[in-house]
């Protein structure tokens, strides 16, 4: 019989090398986006990765925000290479195992779909969902955004439509923002992957794998899921057309090391 997986994937800087947030303020011409979105996150005013949008919501300069530019910025968001393939990859059976992909991110929907056009179905894509004004396009208020518990909510309805245990999901992040959603799926004994060395996820995340290809995700669902050996995920690749080239693997430790004494304090700071 196939095992069925829910594989869930953030999108910025997951799927994609950019914010959102920043290629939109680049189109409006909105300097400074990143020192507004991080000024949100030190005074813990929004939750993790809802930065753009309260901005859109309450900044007077996104305030002209309409649908079309959420669009044209997914138009101009570039993307990591062979998305359509990690997808088409997945959702065919794999020794039995065959995994549902659905994006669900913060990041407004109209910027996703418009990205990830032609890559993967609308319907499997979830964003940030804005109510707009009739006459005049402005956006009024926030009907959905996958952000901290929001996110996770979004996860266990599609768990409940798909009727997959909690123990065949696996999600896929990159930041802060994905902590909450990562620990809970930790704790239903999923499986969750870092796509970076962010020093939130990594020490939460089973598995962190860097490159900016996304397929490169695939192998620590081959190796851990599947218990394949690293020959046999080479050999998967090569049979559809792909070559690893280089596949290191490194432990990553961080550290902040203070000097004990507060009397030579400023003398370590020179050494």
């Amino acid at each position: 019989m196939t095992k069925h997986y829910l594989l869930v994937s953030d999108f910025d800087q997951t799927l994609s090398s950019h914010d959102s947030g920043l290629v939109l303020s680049q189109l409006l011409g909105v300097p400074d986006f990143e020192a507004r979105a991080q000024g949100l996150s030190r005074i813990n005013f929004v939750q993790q990765g809802a930065e753009l949008a309260y901005l859109v919501l309450h900044d007077p300069e996104f305030r002209r925000v309409r649908r079309e530019h959420l669009i044209e910025t997914g138009k101009r968001i570039r993307l990591k290479r062979n998305i359509d393939f990690l997808a088409r990859f997945v959702e065919r059976s794999i020794d039995g195992h065959r995994f549902h992909f659905f994006v669900v991110s913060a990041a407004p929907e109209e910027v996703i779909k418009s990205a990830l056009e032609g890559l993967v179905p609308p319907d499997r894509i979830f964003g940030a969902r804005f109510n707009y004004h009739a006459a005049t396009g402005e956006i009024e208020s926030i009907a959905r955004i996958p952000a901290g518990y929001g996110k996770v909510a979004v996860l266990m309805d599609l768990q409940a439509r798909l009727r997959i245990a909690s123990d065949r999901v696996v999600y896929v992040g990159d930041g802060s923002s994905d902590v909450h959603v990562m620990l809970h799926v930790n704790r239903r004994d999923g499986f969750t992957i870092a796509v970076s060395e962010n020093k939130y996820i990594t020490p939460i995340a089973k598995r962190t794998v860097l490159s900016d290809d996304t397929l490169s995700v695939l192998v620590p669902i081959l190796e851990d899921i599947l218990q394949w050996d690293a020959t046999r995920v080479r050999v998967h690749f090569e049979t559809h057309g792909f070559l690893i080239q280089e596949w290191d693997k490194v432990r990553t430790d961080w550290l902040t090391i203070r000097d004990s004494s507060p009397d030579v304090a400023s003398e370590g700071a020179h050494v």
